[in-house]
């Protein structure tokens, strides 16, 4: 799950052709590191608290959507300004703004006492992550060349898997122990560490001349906004009422409006005409899919166990581990398999084997074993969503051209974190009633809406995705 900052270098490069490498560079990608590793955590450390948050602030489900949604919307509706602003700026400056926000809003959403605060919070950290993850990415990709910079990119995609896997277990031994406020908490010296070692371990250099596009960045993420609250809203008022209809013909509108403003952009945001690269096109859908499946596993996952069967944080961490190693294994087999059997073949096997693996979970009750119901099912769906990412992003990037690969990447990038915000907004809704009164059956609604979303999904893959093998030619451009 790592984020590419647009425009960063993906083409091979003359061995010669660079400056003489830092004597600190290691030390530089530790930090840098350990900094986005406190981003990744985020995305999942919250789920398994959850439960608690609600019992403490009295959140109720549109609340507790928010939580989780309000993080990833701001991270990827932002994501591609700061990768500008990396450029505009300086990297190094962008870091430590980036940073600095995110510690601090860690801090105040720790603190928080009410929903607002919580919320406010959140969205903070959101943005915090937007302006940090970018400008992290273009600092390894300026720091390391030749064999070293594939090998640094190679720590930098493994610490989103390792992030996800942490982040259920931290979040349950947090949430057990201290309190949930520690999900929050623990950033902050974390953060305090990182920013008072960055300035003595990362070259500061020169800022390259770069417009920002302001008004797409807003318009992308308030028209996200006002998708999700539609679709949270539906959970409540229904499909036809028009506090649903009214938020989603808003963010059509918003959208629209988005499209014409970056049309006419002199230094656009998101290139449009990218969507127009069948890989690329591919690979959003494919990133957005598998992103809102997996993000809504874990959020269904541990209000159902918490809600519904009682398990405690610490034990709904250790049954969700598994699941954050099976997408890594399946993300593994997948970075093999595409490049022998292609990336529609590759791309519809995932998909088929996560409808597979979430069928069983249409079936829950109340008392059968998660151990031999939930579990298996989630293990052998997280598979097939991990064989998917990989195909995302190999599909996308390495089947066009090289001068296209960074725009590339940040919409990819986008289509990740935004898929997070819109999968848990739809199950939320579905599962409004297991949420407010315990009920099973909405648990069990939810995921029925899954599977049929990855059958339907590998069905659009097959005529959507190119029947190529990619050829990655630069650095690796792994989530």
């Amino acid at each position: 799950m790592t984020h590419p900052a647009p425009g960063a270098p993906h083409a091979p490069e003359d061995q010669h052709d660079h400056p003489p490498a830092d004597p600190r560079r290691w030390i530089a990608l530790a930090l840098i590191c350990l900094a986005q590793f406190m981003l990744i955590l985020d995305v999942t450390v919250v789920n398994v608290a959850l439960p608690d948050m609600a019992a403490d602030l009295d959140l109720g489900r549109e609340s507790l959507t928010w939580v989780v949604t309000a993080y990833t919307l701001c991270f990827g509706g932002l994501m591609l300004l700061g990768g500008r602003l990396a450029d505009a700026l300086g990297a190094r400056r962008t870091l430590l703004a980036g940073l600095a926000v995110f510690t601090g809003a860690s801090l105040v959403t720790g603190l928080a006492e009410n929903a607002e605060t919580l919320l406010g919070g959140r969205i903070a950290q959101g943005i915090g992550a937007a302006l940090l993850s970018p400008s992290a990415l273009s600092i390894v990709t300026t720091t390391f060349h030749g064999e070293e910079r594939n090998k640094a990119l190679g720590v930098w995609a493994a610490i989103g898997g390792t992030g996800a896997a942490a982040g259920v277990l931290v979040g349950g031994a947090l949430t057990d122990g201290p309190g949930w406020e520690w999900v929050f908490y623990v950033n902050v010296p974390v953060g305090l560490l990182v920013l008072a070692a960055v300035p003595a371990f990362v070259a500061a250099r020169l800022p390259q001349p770069a417009r920002l596009d302001f008004p797409g960045a807003l318009l992308v993420t308030v028209g996200t906004g006002a998708l999700i609250y539609g679709l949270v809203e539906a959970g409540d008022s229904g499909w036809t009422d028009p506090a649903t209809l009214l938020p989603l013909a808003g963010a059509v509108v918003v959208y629209a409006t988005f499209a014409a403003v970056e049309r006419v952009s002199r230094a656009p945001l998101m290139d449009l005409r990218m969507f127009t690269r069948r890989p690329v096109l591919a690979g959003a859908f494919l990133m957005l899919i598998a992103t809102a499946l997996l993000i809504a596993f874990f959020f269904l996952g541990s209000v159902y166990l918490q809600h519904v069967r009682g398990f405690s944080p610490l034990r709904t961490g250790l049954v969700f581990l598994p699941v954050a190693v099976a997408t890594g294994i399946g993300a593994h087999l997948g970075s093999r398999l595409v490049g022998r059997i292609g990336s529609r073949t590759t791309a519809v096997g995932g998909m088929v084997i996560a409808a597979a693996g979430t069928i069983p979970l249409t079936q829950l009750s109340e008392t059968g074993s998660v151990y031999a119901g939930l579990l298996p099912g989630l293990v052998v769906a997280s598979v097939g969503i991990g064989a998917v990412f990989v195909t995302a992003t190999t599909t996308a990037l390495a089947m066009v051209e090289h001068r296209e690969a960074g725009l590339a990447s940040g919409v990819v990038n986008t289509f990740h974190e935004v898929g997070g915000s819109i999968g848990v907004a739809v199950v939320s809704t579905v599962a409004a009633a297991g949420f407010e009164r315990g009920l099973v059956s909405g648990f069990a609604d939810a995921f029925t809406v899954c599977a049929v979303a990855a059958a339907v999904s590998a069905a659009v893959s097959l005529g959507l995705v190119p029947r190529g093998k990619p050829q990655m030619t630069g650095g690796p451009h792994v989530h």
